[in-house]
C-alpha cells in the first residue's frame, strides 16, 4: 500500500497527465464521484441536498499554485460569491481555502503578504456573514508559513473563532502545534495527511499516524473549542465516540468530517446517532491533484472506481 499510495502522490505532480484528465470525457466519468461539479453552483446543488440530510458542508473552489496576484484575487473572488450565497440560500456551510490559490508561493518573496492580506479579506467577509474560513494545510515546506498566517488573522480584532486551521496527525510537529493553536483558541480540524513527507518529519507507518491521530483527536475534543476530526476509518471513530463519552464530552461539542463521495453510508449513521457530520465538497476544473491525492489517502477509492468505470 505504501507504494500505491506513493505512486498516486507522484500521479498528482504529472503535467500531461493532468491535462489530459482535466479536458477529456474519460476524467469527467472519474471525477463524478468525488468532485460536485465545474461551476459554484453546481457545489451549492450539493449543498442544498446535504443540508437536507442533517449534514453540513465546507465548500472547497479547487485550485493551488497560482503564479499571479491576478490569478489569486480572481479566486478569492470564486470564494467571496459563495460566502454571499451561504447566506442567501441559508446553507449550513463554510469555505475551506488553500493559502497557495490565494498567492503563497515560497519562490516569491512577497507572496506570504499577498497570501495574508488575501486571506484577511475573506475571513472578514465572512464573519460579516456568520460564517468561517478554514485555511487548508499543504505540504510541509508550507506548514510554518501557514501556521503563522492563520494565527495572525485569528489574532486581529473581531476575526477571533473566524478562522481554523488544518493540522496533520502524520508529521512529528503536529503535537507541538496543536498545543499552540488550543492556548490561541484556534479551531483545528484534525486530518492524517495526504502529501508524501521524508520519514525525518513524518510517521512512515499508518499504524503509527492512526496512533497519533487518537492521541491528538483527544486532546482536541478535551479542550473547550468546537474542533473537526476528519477521518473515514470506523475504528478510528468508535474509539473517538467512546472516549468522548467516557469523559462526559457531548456530541455537539465535536464534529467529524469527511470527504464527499466517501462514506457516505457511515456519514449518515452517524447523524441518526446525534454527531455532528460536516462534508467537504469540491468543485471546479481544476480538479486532478485533488483527486490523485484522494486515491493514494485511500485505496479502497480506486477499487470502486474501477469497478464504476468497466461497468458495462
Amino acid at each position: 500500500m505504501p507504494l500505491l499510495r506513493s505512486a498516486f502522490i507522484a500521479l498528482s505532480h504529472n503535467r500531461p497527465l493532468r491535462r489530459f484528465f482535466e479536458h477529456s470525457a474519460l476524467g469527467t466519468r472519474l471525477n463524478a464521484r468525488f468532485i460536485a461539479g465545474m461551476q459554484p453552483e453546481d457545489a451549492l446543488r450539493v449543498t442544498e441536498a446535504l443540508n437536507r440530510q442533517g449534514i453540513s458542508v465546507t465548500l472547497d473552489s479547487l485550485g493551488e499554485s497560482v503564479t499571479s496576484p491576478t490569478e489569486a484575487h480572481r479566486a478569492a473572488d470564486v470564494y467571496h460569491r459563495l460566502l454571499d450565497s451561504i447566506t442567501e440560500r441559508g446553507l449550513e456551510a463554510n469555505i475551506s481555502v488553500k493559502l497557495t490559490q490565494m498567492g503563497l508561493n515560497t519562490e516569491i518573496e512577497e507572496s506570504p503578504s499577498l497570501a495574508e492580506s488575501i486571506a484577511e479579506n475573506l475571513v472578514e467577509h465572512a464573519r460579516s456573514a456568520q460564517s468561517f474560513v478554514r485555511i487548508d494545510m499543504e505540504d510541509s515546506r508550507l506548514t510554518q508559513d501557514t501556521l503563522d498566517i492563520v494565527r495572525r488573522v485569528h489574532s486581529h480584532s473581531g476575526l477571533r473563532g473566524a478562522v481554523g486551521i488544518v493540522i496533520q496527525a502524520y508529521l512529528y510537529r503536529s503535537q507541538a502545534d496543536i498545543e499552540q493553536l488550543l492556548a490561541d483558541g484556534i479551531r483545528v480540524r484534525l486530518c492524517k495527511g495526504a502529501y508524501k513527507e521524508p520519514p525525518e518529519i513524518a510517521f512512515p507507518r499508518k499504524s503509527a499516524v492512526d496512533r497519533n491521530f487518537l492521541k491528538l483527536a483527544c486532546m482536541l475534543i478535551e479542550s473547550p473549542i468546537h474542533h473537526a476530526l476528519a477521518t473515514h476509518d470506523e475504528a478510528i471513530i468508535d474509539t473517538i465516540k467512546r472516549h468522548a463519552s467516557a469523559c462526559s464530552i457531548d456530541r455537539s461539542h465535536f464534529e467529524f468530517q469527511m470527504l464527499y463521495g466517501v462514506r457516505r453510508d457511515l456519514q449518515r449513521k452517524l447523524v441518526r446517532e446525534g454527531y455532528k457530520v460536516r462534508v467537504y465538497v469540491p468543485f471546479g476544473s481544476e480538479w486532478y491533484p485533488y483527486f490523485m491525492r484522494r486515491l493514494a489517502e485511500r485505496p479502497a477509492n480506486v477499487v470502486f472506481l474501477a469497478r464504476n468505470l468497466f461497468r458495462s
